[in-house]
């Protein structure tokens, strides 16, 4: 008897990579039920994604869409034990990816989120690659409260990207949040950590995924992140998470160095400010004047609700 696996994707303006994508979970080993995308409505939806068979697209405004509520939304809209979230520029890597997510969500009742190693695509850039291998490592981890000490931050690390979740923990933890600018899938995992669910990564269930951001779409990214952090100190408050960013920094400068790529390094230097930057301003959010803020911020149309 099978365990029932939906799969849930928000689209905005979908290109050839999610006509892909929709092809690829069609092609999954594991039998999916139902693959619910939820649109926001800006110009025209691929037709031959709506003909495809278990699809099932509904229209949204953009007004309406939020990172939280629009996802708990695809996740009502489902009847299924497990509910598999992606975002429409991951492509699975191979057939085995739903699979290999329901493997582990089964094997510990605990368990009540595992989300996909992310692959850096190939026109992916050096540093960006590095990144990919620091935050997506080859061994698969499952992580609960007793490696907060050790991992700090990383433990609530949980990527809707390609994360599937068990319903009934889900609820539990009270689902994503139905207002946030950014990192609910964080959040949730958070929530269900501290209630002493486990969250795995598995490195076996592979999308490829990557991108190519400007210092200052990180900038915008990483300030959008700390108006999270902030907003939500049940998760965050008391958690090392600087400590984590200048690991990664000291780590890829060195993995630079070694592999004579010393030219990249002012680059390094450069997204690093401001990805730091775009973090200290997002977490002291609530001292800046609302324009500042907008302009900070990757979401405007979050301030104006």
């Amino acid at each position: 008897d099978q365990t029932s696996v939906d799969v849930v994707i928000p689209s905005y303006r979908p290109d050839e990579k999610f006509s892909r994508l929709v092809k690829k979970l069609q092609e999954q080993e594991y039998p999916i039920g139902t693959i619910f995308v939820i649109n926001t409505k800006a110009g025209r939806f691929p037709k031959e994604v709506e003909q495809m068979e278990k699809v099932k697209v509904s229209h949204i405004e953009r007004r309406e869409f939020d990172h939280g509520a629009t996802r708990d939304m695809g996740m009502q809209m489902s009847k299924a034990e497990i509910v598999v979230f992606m975002t429409q520029d991951a492509v699975p890597a191979d057939e085995y990816v739903i699979g290999n997510l329901v493997k582990v969500l089964e094997e510990d009742e605990m368990t009540g989120a595992a989300y996909a190693r992310q692959l850096a695509a190939s026109d992916c850039n050096y540093i960006e690659k590095y990144t990919r291998k620091f935050n997506y490592p080859e061994n698969s981890r499952i992580k609960s409260k007793e490696d907060l000490q050790e991992m700090g931050i990383k433990t609530f690390f949980c990527s809707n990207v390609c994360a599937a979740y068990k319903r009934n923990i889900y609820e539990k933890a009270g689902g994503f949040c139905k207002k946030t600018i950014f990192n609910e899938d964080m959040i949730l995992a958070g929530h269900m950590i501290n209630a002493g669910y486990k969250v795995a990564y598995v490195a076996e269930a592979r999308v490829i995924h990557s991108h190519n951001y400007t210092g200052m779409q990180q900038f915008h990214r990483n300030f959008d992140m700390a108006v999270s952090q902030a907003e939500h100190p049940e998760v965050f408050e008391g958690i090392k998470s600087e400590s984590e960013g200048i690991k990664l920094v000291k780590q890829t400068a060195a993995h630079l160095v070694k592999r004579r790529k010393i030219h990249l390094v002012p680059k390094l230097v450069y997204q690093s400010g401001c990805k730091y930057i775009g973090y200290r301003m997002g977490k002291m959010y609530k001292k800046l004047p609302d324009k500042v803020v907008k302009w900070c911020s990757m979401s405007p149309g979050y301030w104006e609700k």
